[in-house]
């Protein structure tokens, strides 16, 4: 982030707005690996096809994901691999974090 104009910075804070949602972050899990349609990504995440789309549209948007029409269905995949390495980053700092405060609590419950 050092050095970055105002207008970068704010391309940064809209990218990681758009992770900052649970559902696209569960979509982007379950595109891991293997592309899916809306009605797959619907009924893994238990939400309807309209809501999926919006998220979906959203991670297109943002370069995120890329999509692919065949017939009538419309097929999503990751765009973007880096996602991950950055999901994975956050996602083992804050099992850290958990894993600290489990330690925390069990020491202090051993000296009452």
């Amino acid at each position: 982030m050092k050095n970055m104009p105002p207008e970068a910075l704010q391309e940064v804070a809209g990218y990681f707005q758009v992770l900052s949602e649970p559902t696209r972050l569960r979509i982007l899990n379950l595109l891991r690996g293997k592309e899916r349609n809306v009605g797959e990504l619907a009924q893994l995440c238990g939400f309807t096809a309209a809501n999926v789309s919006r998220h979906l549209a959203m991670l297109t948007k943002h370069g995120f994901l890329a999509r692919e029409s065949r017939g009538t269905s419309v097929y999503y995949s990751i765009a973007d691999e880096s996602v991950y390495a950055l999901c994975d980053l956050v996602c083992g700092n804050i099992a850290g974090q958990f894993e600290r405060a489990a330690k925390s609590r069990r020491a202090f419950q051993r000296h009452k």
